[in-house]
């Protein structure tokens, strides 16, 4: 059984206010997920949570180091940095091909829906 996860406070709370009611759910699922270690340094933080380099590039956008700490975070970068989650962490389209965890297309080394010669009866 899960428990509800609390609102987020501070900053991230004024954030959350000024975001349309449908954007609360997936800026709550960011912000806990980012304050869930409010020591540690965001550059870390932001690897886990965007993809590539962005977390650096917006880091880097919005003047910060590597080493600053969630709870440093002003209300317009909580709503600057989820406006970058939300553009590269898009939710899986249906009948898209799937991506294994390293972001290649096919987990064994094919084209989707190929696969290798059995290695029995040689």
């Amino acid at each position: 059984m899960s428990r509800p996860t609390p609102a987020p406070a501070g900053p991230a709370a004024d954030a959350r206010a000024a975001l349309p009611e449908s954007d609360t759910t997936a800026f709550d699922r960011l912000a806990h997920a980012v304050l869930a270690s409010p020591t540690a340094p965001l550059g870390p933080v932001l690897r886990a949570q965007l993809p590539g380099t962005a977390g650096v590039r917006w880091l880097r956008q919005e003047n910060l180091a590597p080493t600053t700490r969630p709870t440093a975070l002003t209300s317009a970068q909580w709503l600057s940095l989820f406006e970058c989650w939300s553009r590269t962490s898009r939710a899986p389209v249906p009948g898209a091909p799937g991506k294994g965890r390293s972001g290649r297309p096919s987990t064994h080394g094919h084209a989707p829906g190929a696969t290798a010669i059995p290695r029995w009866g040689q």
